[in-house]
């Protein structure tokens, strides 16, 4: 491939971007790549200008379904992609992957890389609307990921076997674990003092385990009354799975959690807590398992797919069946009353994530799949 080769990422916000896939972008822009991103901007806009990379508004919605505005979605990425002809697609997420892949197989776009970083709502869910989309997202995501140009990323083999299970080629999914996590900044600290803090860092939705979250504190402060359990995350209103505003302030106001909204400083969040807290029903690979074990904070988990990838029972964190708040209580009791247990497993944790997470890791493993695609792909259109 001659000349300078063009990478075109597709994301469902902004902030998703700069919080997750800025360090791979840097890597590439590092690596003599042109990089662009097209994305709803909100407000990280200028620091992604800012880091040389150039950046075009699109009017995407996350978790909702509109055929019109999905048209617009679809009809702006077609405008940016026959204007820019990026030799790569690097579409993120759901509904990124189904609308950028789309408009990259229309263009002829020489090489498309779809990353799932979970399965969602759809996936996940068991209400009505979830069990109406599900076959039909099953569809759009075999056909969107589905040419001899496409590639399809997901984060854990559990993903890739459900991917697989679409009827897409088997040879064209590629497990990268995560999105990296940065070693330096997650650096383990002592744990703080004071009575034993609980931390939870999601999305605030339901299929993030957020209800388990709060009736675990119930059962568990009923035997250990000292224990402090801390949710953060802002609610996430376009999500159909999204926790209601009016019930995160009434768990706050009840004292059973000290919900805190969103934070910029996570690794403050660490440092502060004792325990680390994911009850998800599914995940791609959560990032903030990867910094609370490199912060060398031990977690309780549910055991599902995508979460049992950071925690490995015994080595760096518990599982737990999923929706089960009382195993979930039990778990965190035993890791309250067990300093030494923390201290073991919140090193192996960080151990884990030297070996297998850190973000140069996931960087060096991106850029070589995009470089064997750009090598396959030659120079023509």
């Amino acid at each position: 491939m001659s000349g300078q080769p063009r990478l075109l990422f597709v994301t469902g916000d902004d902030g998703f971007f700069f919080s997750h896939i800025m360090p791979v972008a840097l890597a590439a822009r590092d690596a003599g790549f042109a990089v662009a991103v097209a994305c709803p901007v909100a407000v990280y806009g200028d620091a992604i200008r800012g880091a040389g990379m150039r950046v075009f508004p699109i009017p995407l919605k996350r978790g909702r379904v509109s055929p019109l505005a999905d048209l617009r979605t679809l009809a702006a990425l077609l405008r940016i992609c026959r204007a820019e002809w990026p030799d790569i697609v690097h579409p993120v997420a759901m509904k990124p992957v189904l609308y950028g892949a789309a408009a990259a197989r229309l263009s002829g776009v020489p090489a498309i890389v779809g990353v799932l970083t979970g399965l969602g709502y759809v996936f996940t869910s068991g209400d009505i609307k979830a069990r109406v989309l599900r076959p039909l997202l099953r569809r759009a995501l075999r056909w969107a990921l589905d040419g001899r140009r496409s590639t399809c990323i997901v984060q854990n083999p559990d993903d890739a076997v459900f991917i697989a299970g679409l009827g897409l080629d088997e040879r064209r999914i590629v497990v990268i674990l995560g999105c990296g996590v940065d070693t330096a900044r997650f650096a383990p600290s002592p744990e703080p003092k004071g009575p034993v803090r609980i931390a939870m860092v999601a999305r605030l939705l339901w299929d993030k385990g957020v209800g388990e979250f709060v009736e675990a504190a119930r059962i568990a402060r009923t035997q250990d009354p000292n224990l402090r359990f801390t949710l953060i995350g802002a609610p996430d209103e376009g999500n159909p799975a999204a926790v209601p505003l009016a019930q995160l302030e009434g768990w706050r106001d009840d004292g059973l959690i000290d919900w805190q909204g969103h934070r910029d400083d996570i690794p403050a969040v660490w440092r502060e807590s004792h325990i680390a807290v994911l009850p998800s029903y599914r995940e791609g690979l959560p990032k903030a398992l990867l910094e609370a074990a490199s912060s060398g904070r031990p977690i309780v988990a549910a055991d599902v797919p995508g979460s049992r990838e950071i925690v490995r029972g015994g080595e760096s964190g518990l599982l737990v069946p999923p929706r089960d708040p009382a195993a979930l209580a039990a778990a965190i009791l035993r890791l309250a009353d067990d300093p030494p247990l923390r201290a073991r497993l919140g090193a192996g944790g960080r151990r884990l994530v030297e070996r297998h997470f850190s973000e140069d890791r996931i960087a060096a493993e991106t850029l070589a799949l995009w470089r064997r695609l750009l090598d396959s792909a030659g120079t023509g259109r």
